[in-house]
């Protein structure tokens, strides 16, 4: 219910029970909501980096939890000027690339550098489908997100279909995490029986479709794809976004090997060693699991199980000695 404002199922159980039992500490909360000790303690945590929690001024050394009318109207009032200032920043943005776009536009000998944005999901796929006919030698996609829905992977069969009857070569990446997910297998399937070459990392940057090199196709945010797109020409942005889609291809499994038996040294997969960069990096779990396409409590489980296997107690001692043990190199 509250994790628009950054609070998970768990934070905000803790939080709603502190509301009622003021007196209580980590250890009753612990037994009260059957979370482990430690899990409470990341959750308050949490609420105090918030400034959902304050120092009790009846008993020193403890904690109390800020009244929702007070805290949760802090929070939002936040929440609105963040997306004030992004939407300032964004306008701001479009504004610089146009007069980039003015500047270099229409001269006899110079470069063509064209930034075209395009709202609407229709407007969208109908640029998409345009560019897909226009196409001769190779499509290349970066496909985060995790596991894709029936209905996008089924619109995508003809598109695909119509590239590869021409020859075109269709190079896929997904995430690591879609192996898990049996629509995404059997499409994934359906394009390496067709000619297609697919793919999996267990990040990827962005969303984004390129065509012969030569154009390509990203959300305005990566953040929020239903914000818009753009369409990108020129060599420079190409060169770039071309160099960074070879760097990930390179380093991504073919999807027909086991992803889960490919561990390194350190007995880690893919994802495992990339969920311990995420979090020694200071990155959130919600955030960790949007990038690897999988679940809060996937995460969680995981992250629990490295850190047995590193017999440390806390996040800061696991990353530490995974340090110590080169698992982050």
């Amino acid at each position: 219910m509250l994790e628009v404002l950054g609070i998970d199922e768990r934070t905000e159980a803790v939080y709603r029970l502190m509301l009622r039992r003021h007196d209580w500490g980590a250890a009753e909360i612990a037994t009260e909501l059957r979370y482990s000790e430690g899990e409470v303690r990341e959750s308050l945590d949490r609420l105090s980096q918030l400034r959902l929690l304050r120092g009790s001024l009846r008993n020193a050394g403890s904690v109390r939890a800020v009244s929702p009318e007070v805290g949760l109207r802090l929070l939002l009032q936040e929440q609105e000027s963040v997306l004030l200032r992004e939407q300032q920043r964004l306008a701001e943005g479009q504004a610089a690339v146009m007069r980039l776009v003015d500047e270099y536009a229409g001269g006899p000998h110079r470069e063509r550098h064209d930034v075209e944005y395009l709202l609407g999901i229709d407007s969208i796929q109908g640029r998409l489908e345009e560019l897909a006919h226009r196409c001769e030698r190779e499509c290349l996609s970066f496909m985060p997100g995790g596991a894709q829905s029936a209905a996008s992977l089924e619109a995508s069969k003809p598109l695909d279909q119509d590239l590869m009857d021409r020859g075109v070569r269709v190079l896929t990446l997904y995430l690591d995490s879609v192996r898990n997910d049996q629509a995404t297998l059997n499409y994934a399937q359906w394009l390496i029986e067709r000619g297609g070459e697919v793919r999996t990392s267990p990040t990827l940057p962005l969303r984004m479709v390129m065509f012969d090199r030569e154009v390509a196709l990203l959300p305005v945010d990566p953040e929020n794809t239903r914000k818009g797109a753009a369409v990108l020409r020129g060599p420079g942005v190409i060169t770039a976004l071309t160099a960074l889609y070879e760097k990930f291809w390179d380093s991504a499994a073919p999807f027909e090997t086991d992803r889960d038996r490919e561990k390194n040294d350190a007995g880690l997969t893919p994802q495992e060693a990339e969920l311990l960069r995420l979090l020694f990096q200071g990155n959130t779990d919600e955030i960790a699991a949007r990038k690897l396409g999988i679940g809060l409590r996937t995460v969680r489980r995981t992250m629990s199980d490295l850190m047995s296997r590193l017999e440390a107690r806390s996040r800061f001692e696991a990353g530490a000695r995974a340090a110590q043990r080169g698992w982050l190199d």
